[in-house]
């Protein structure tokens, strides 16, 4: 780890441009030990007031910044009534990691692309001026084109939150502000070289979640059982006869399967959930190594809403 990061609690000031936050450290301390980040200062949010915990509200449930993925996948009520984000979390990671990885770093965590992830290949996330894996290894990668780089939202949770209609609240220079998880979670452009939009120096204080009104899941294809990002995962929330229906694994963003949703219009027949899976892929545009994802979506999706029946 570089020699020259000192570490620090957070007192609420503001950050120098290359001073980082951490709180359960696991994507950040491996892109500074792969020499991707090279903060002067690193600030320990644990340290300071950062929230811990599940509190159940009157229109769902309300989880701190801080708490673990493992506190989220053991919570009763989350288990019970929006199983969508407690089987979500419990298929990221090791429980080891799960048990130490917080719930607003894993929203924020950067691309897991093996091009990014080489200090010596100057890909376009990172300030290069072009995308390597559009005509090499993108097996892993978006099906979906969203803009100069085919990386992908490796956040299980941030799909299910989405599907959740869960909103972020996260303060910045005194001042409080809420979007909805949606919004945080952008494809990186020009300007936002990064798979989201909260501000530098910003801190996540919590985030709302909703009761779903109906039943939820979270099914994930990986390369093997255990330590495995998603190949394609699917995020499915029933709300009366309406569904939403959001991918893991095929875009920079948890990307919503409206067409899925359109498709189904409320009829929960064989018929229309065959129809309405096989609407999953409608304008997808997978590369020479990635089309397997598209029956692995489309799959996924059936068994998603026949799960919800």
């Amino acid at each position: 780890m570089n020699t020259t990061t000192r570490y620090e609690p957070y007192v609420g000031d503001a950050l120098a441009d290359d001073a980082e936050f951490i709180a359960g450290g696991t994507d950040l301390v491996t892109l500074i030990r792969g020499g991707l980040r090279h903060p002067t200062a690193v600030v320990d949010l644990k340290a300071g007031d950062l929230s811990v915990g599940v509190t159940t509200t009157e229109d769902g449930w309300r989880i701190g910044a801080g708490t673990t993925l493992a506190m989220i996948e053991d919570h009763a009520e989350l288990v019970a009534s929006a199983s969508v984000l407690s089987q979500a979390v419990a298929q990221a990671a090791t429980r080891q990691i799960r048990n130490r990885a917080t719930i607003a770093g894993n929203l924020l965590q950067r691309s897991r692309c093996s091009y990014f992830r080489d200090e010596d290949i100057p890909c376009w996330l990172k300030g290069g001026t072009s995308c390597p894996a559009r005509s090499g290894l993108h097996e892993h990668l978006a099906v979906v084109d969203q803009g100069p780089c085919i990386t992908t939202q490796p956040s299980d949770a941030a799909s299910a939150l989405v599907a959740l209609n869960a909103t972020v609240t996260f303060e910045i220079d005194d001042a409080s502000s809420t979007i909805p998880v949606a919004e945080l979670l952008a494809p990186p452009t020009e300007e936002h070289r990064r798979l989201h939009r909260l501000p530098h120096g910003a801190v996540i204080r919590h985030l709302d979640v909703p009761r779903p009104s109906g039943p939820s899941t979270y099914l994930k294809a990986m390369d093997r059982a255990a330590w495995q990002f998603a190949l394609v995962g699917v995020a499915a929330v029933r709300h009366g006869d309406d569904v939403i229906v959001v991918a893991s694994g095929i875009a920079a963003t948890p990307y919503v399967l409206d067409a899925v949703s359109s498709t189904l219009a409320g009829d929960w027949s064989d018929d229309a959930i065959d129809r309405a899976a096989a609407a999953a892929t409608e304008g997808l545009s997978p590369g020479e190594r990635n089309g397997y994802k598209l029956p692995l979506l489309r799959g996924l999706t059936r068994r998603a809403l026949d799960s919800l029946i």
